[in-house]
């Protein structure tokens, strides 16, 4: 097994999860309302979906990349509809005490869930993951052994930049007053109904 390639696959898995989309958005916006560990949580979320996807661009799975590519269109919108509804729900809410209550009784599940599917429902990051993973041989026959190492790389290497991510907000996160916290909610909900309205763009 070469670790080499792990640390290869790390570095993809943290280089995709680095930039600020709206699933950084995401993240950030609820450590800032319900602390790091929900962060974190949210952000295994995509960390998850990006391993499953490195699985399959490593594993060479074409039975699955298949379908998700031909099923991309409803999966975008399905995706659009739901950062839409999250950013809308991010306008409506009237204090951070009150949106850190509601997202209490959620739990730190659906935090978890929420972010997994809306990573998994922008299937065209499967053909990213396939170029890189036939660069790294994933698919040229180097064995089982290396394809799960490649996949445990892209886990780790994007749960760390989520981790970091969490952690350095979480600690700004007491000396943010309500108001300003009221208006992170207003800038986050519309850039996240702003994403989703490209994203429907790019469709048509």
């Amino acid at each position: 097994m070469d670790i080499g390639v792990f640390f290869k696959a790390m570095l993809i898995g943290l280089s995709i999860a680095a930039p600020v989309g709206p699933i950084g958005l995401l993240c950030i916006q609820r450590t800032l309302a319900r602390g790091a560990a929900t962060g974190f949580v949210s952000g295994l979320g995509a960390a998850t979906a990006d391993g499953f996807y490195g699985a399959v661009g490593a594993f060479g799975l074409a039975a699955i990349t298949r379908p998700l590519v031909a099923l991309r269109v409803p999966l975008a919108i399905l995706g659009a509809g739901f950062l839409a509804w999250m950013g809308i729900q991010m306008l409506r809410a009237a204090a951070p005490v009150q949106a850190a209550r509601a997202a209490d009784h959620l739990g730190l599940a659906p935090a978890y869930g929420s972010v997994a599917l809306l990573t998994l429902a922008n299937p065209m990051t499967i053909m990213s993951f396939v170029a890189v993973f036939a660069l790294l041989g994933g698919r040229a026959g180097a064995g089982p052994s290396s394809a799960a190492l490649m996949v445990a790389g892209v886990f780790l290497g994007s749960a760390c930049w989520w981790l970091a991510l969490a952690l350095g907000v979480n600690v700004v996160r007491h000396r943010i007053s309500p108001a300003t916290m009221r208006w992170i909610n207003r800038v986050a909900g519309t850039l996240l109904i702003a994403f989703a309205l490209w994203q429907v763009t790019k469709l048509f």
